[in-house]
């Protein structure tokens, strides 16, 4: 982990997704001094994503996620890439914004980027799933291998269920997928998969069954292994001056106008690779406008 500069940065930014990285690499084209600081490594949930079919020139997160990686420490000179620890808070005033880590260290900048993006969403936080067993894995961790010929119980239709599929095309998978209503759109994107079975669904209760197994209301027993969780995902926001709307995303309008917002933390919807590249690269110019106006 590179240390932060004693001198207040240009731009600091929380987050190395899409968004981060690409206004960390915006900010460099620019001349701005940044900080990127990632609990992580630079793209690490890109790193989960075997497949991809709606980002330009890129067919794997994992790719993307290299090329991605190499483009910011490409710009190492204008931008101090602090990894290994998070950031805790971020405050705001006329003055500038300070971004508190866990370690105690404080990031100070004349502007900030939050790209926090979002985290999965777990059971209990989904109200048309009532669950007395212990929370199944993300179905992003789920062995394909492992999987094939097997009959297993996707919680949800979010979208990594349709990257799982196009991973995998010739794995013969058989996923029993109940849904809520909210989750039709998705659904729909794989519904013409002949190895998933969809359920519309406006309440399931899972419970401990015979033998270790699990009991998903009529849809039958599962073995522990098989069940995974697909829930969609809840915003990451950081504590301190973010205004979240009622469902706790952060647009860009309602911030301290010190503070940026870009990427997946924006809004529930255009939650797309794509979308968040632009919308750190943008807010990387915003910031550098507002600087060179107010020289």
């Amino acid at each position: 982990m590179t240390r932060p500069s004693s001198t207040p940065y240009d731009l600091v930014i929380i987050g190395g997704g899409p968004a981060g990285c690409a206004a960390a690499v915006m900010a460099a084209s620019v001349g701005l001094r940044s900080a990127l600081i990632e609990r992580r490594e630079l793209g690490a949930t890109l790193r989960r994503v075997p497949a991809v079919g709606n980002v330009l020139g890129f067919a794997t997160g994992t790719a993307f996620a290299d090329a991605v990686t190499a483009d910011v420490l490409r710009v190492a000179d204008s931008c101090d890439v602090l990894l290994g620890t998070p950031a805790t808070e971020l405050h705001a005033d006329d003055e500038g914004v300070t971004v508190r880590l866990a370690s105690g260290a404080a990031v100070h900048g004349r502007y900030a980027i939050a790209a926090t993006g979002v985290r999965a969403a777990r059971p209990d936080e989904a109200g048309w799933l009532d669950s007395a067993v212990d929370a199944p894995p993300p179905l992003w961790e789920a062995d394909a291998a492992r999987l094939a010929g097997r009959h297993a119980l996707v919680l949800g239709a979010d979208r990594p269920l349709g990257t799982l599929l196009r991973a995998h095309p010739d794995t013969p998978f058989d996923l029993l997928v109940p849904h809520p209503a909210a989750d039709a759109y998705k659904a729909d994107e794989v519904r013409a998969d002949p190895r998933v079975t969809l359920h519309r669904l406006d309440a399931l209760d899972l419970r401990p069954a015979a033998e270790g197994r699990i009991a998903a209301g009529g849809l039958g027993t599962f073995a522990p292994d098989t069940v995974f969780v697909n829930l969609g995902v809840r915003p990451a926001a950081l504590p301190g001056i973010l205004a979240p709307t009622p469902d706790g995303y952060c647009p860009p309008d309602r911030q301290h106008p010190r503070v940026l917002t870009a990427g997946d933390l924006r809004s529930p919807r255009a939650q797309r690779i794509m979308t968040a590249t632009g919308s750190g690269a943008e807010a990387a110019l915003h910031a550098y406008y507002a600087l060179r106006l107010n020289h």
